[in-house]
């Protein structure tokens, strides 16, 4: 992930807390960080819109766009955080003036924002529920940060919105909508490629998909993906694809796995001639070609590694791919990916199959590749508990974090959010037991 995105974030959620805290006048100190609260809430919860709009430049700015759909989610995530504290602690302040109709309005509206918030949230951690599901509940989140913009814009607040505050928070909301309206527009009036599939055929258990260009193709770098949409027979869900084959023509290739409701269902519903919209081209996992390299492939993996080996040159330092599969029968592309190692001196082929008992390892990719690993970039397609595994392994051969990419597939997981949700609804639960506790009774005077 590009740090310099990181920064640029975390730089815009601070601002508000200057223009807040050199506001004269202001002595309740926990209502007013409240207020900070809610308004960091609104940044990152319009940089969560952005940043899901795949518009050119957000890869450039925070890297592959794997790596923005993971940050998409964390923002969203933190966000959700500085709600439910915002809300725990109480941003009214005295001296504001007093309770308007309105203002009760804009109350129940940051509670419906607030509640549907944490309800999606929860949702979109939920893996098991169906994607057409998922996907519908996910784009309410844009609904309802819309909502919570609407609270801010109407709530009493220690400042005007014409005030510096006001003028940028309110920017950042009226981003964050436009985005969600982008999102809302139908696919074929946002940038994609007009394609059709050319072939249909099995490899190891896949299915590889031929798509021919109407008219101006795409242009991807080995090693990038598109963001593919069939038409007909009721499969027009966007979904990401790396491209197992690039021609000069246009033409692509992807090879598709039967790993979900989705993907199990193309090879009966797929037909030669079918319309296919693709988006693209998506991606930062490229071969470096300086130095001696490591290609790890797990199953399906190997789809970005086969493109990379076909645009292998003849004076490129020497590459040891590791295809890890379960036998040779079901291995994606197997046939074309030896006789590529075939033709090329440079290119050594290390086929691990667990069905005949064999088990990668950081050891066995140490032995295989020899002295050198320590120099080499180490690149890795696959599933994530082998991932960790081998990157932490390979440490101790001299492998270090930044010599090691990979590409992540499991865009709706994110990295450790089940957890974090546990922890915050669980902290959000015991402040609000607590206050509860901790507020007085009211007196019989203030009840009359």
């Amino acid at each position: 992930m590009n740090p310099i995105g990181l920064i640029l974030i975390a730089a815009t959620v601070l601002v508000p807390a200057y223009q807040l805290f050199s506001l004269p006048g202001i002595t309740d100190q926990a209502a007013l960080f409240s207020q900070y609260l809610g308004l960091a809430a609104l940044i990152l919860m319009a940089w969560s819109q952005m940043l899901s709009t795949r518009l050119p430049g957000i890869e450039h700015l925070f890297g592959g766009l794997d790596r923005v759909y993971i940050l998409h989610k964390w923002t969203g995530i933190v966000a959700m955080g500085a709600v439910l504290m915002h809300d725990t602690i109480g941003a009214e302040m005295r001296g504001l003036g007093r309770e308007t109709a309105l203002n009760d309005f804009a109350e129940s509206l940051g509670e419906i924002s607030l509640y549907g918030l944490l309800l999606l949230v929860l949702i979109s951690v939920a893996t098991f529920i169906p994607y057409h599901l998922w996907k519908w509940s996910h784009k309410a989140m844009g609904a309802l940060f819309a909502v919570g913009a609407l609270h801010f814009f109407l709530i009493t607040k220690p400042f005007a919105m014409t005030d510096p505050a006001g003028l940028y928070t309110g920017s950042f909301c009226v981003a964050g909508i436009v985005a969600y309206l982008w999102m809302l527009l139908p696919h074929r009036l946002r940038p994609s490629y007009r394609y059709k599939i050319a072939k249909l055929e099995t490899t190891g258990g896949a299915l590889a998909i031929t798509l021919a260009p109407k008219g101006k193709g795409i242009r991807p770098l080995p090693g990038q993906f598109g963001v593919l949409r069939f038409t007909g027979a009721g499969i027009n869900e966007p979904h990401p694809f790396s491209f197992s084959k690039i021609d000069y023509d246009g033409t692509v290739c992807v090879t598709v796995k039967a790993l979900g409701d989705f993907t199990s269902t193309l090879d009966k519903v797929l037909r030669i001639g079918q319309r296919v919209r693709v988006a693209g081209p998506f991606g930062k996992f490229r071969y470096a070609g300086k130095g001696p390299e490591v290609w790890i492939a797990g199953g399906i993996g190997i789809t970005p590694f086969l493109v990379w080996a076909e645009n292998l040159k003849a004076e490129s330092e020497p590459v040891d791919l590791f295809y890890c599969i379960k036998s040779r029968t079901v291995a994606p592309h197997l046939s074309e990916i030896e006789k590529l190692a075939a033709c090329r001196p440079n290119l050594t082929l290390h086929i691990v199959a667990s069905g005949e008992g064999q088990r990668i390892s950081a050891e066995m990719i140490s032995n295989a590749v020899g002295p050198g690993l320590s120099r080499a970039k180490v690149s890795f397609c696959g599933p994530r508990s082998l991932q960790e595994a081998l990157k932490k392994g390979l440490k101790h051969y001299g492998v270090e974090n930044r010599q090691f990419q990979n590409e992540e597939f499991e865009f709706r997981s994110g990295i450790g959010i089940k957890r974090l949700i546990k922890w915050l609804g669980g902290r959000y639960l015991r402040f609000r037991n607590r206050n509860r506790r901790a507020r007085p009774s009211p007196s019989p005077e203030n009840m009359t």
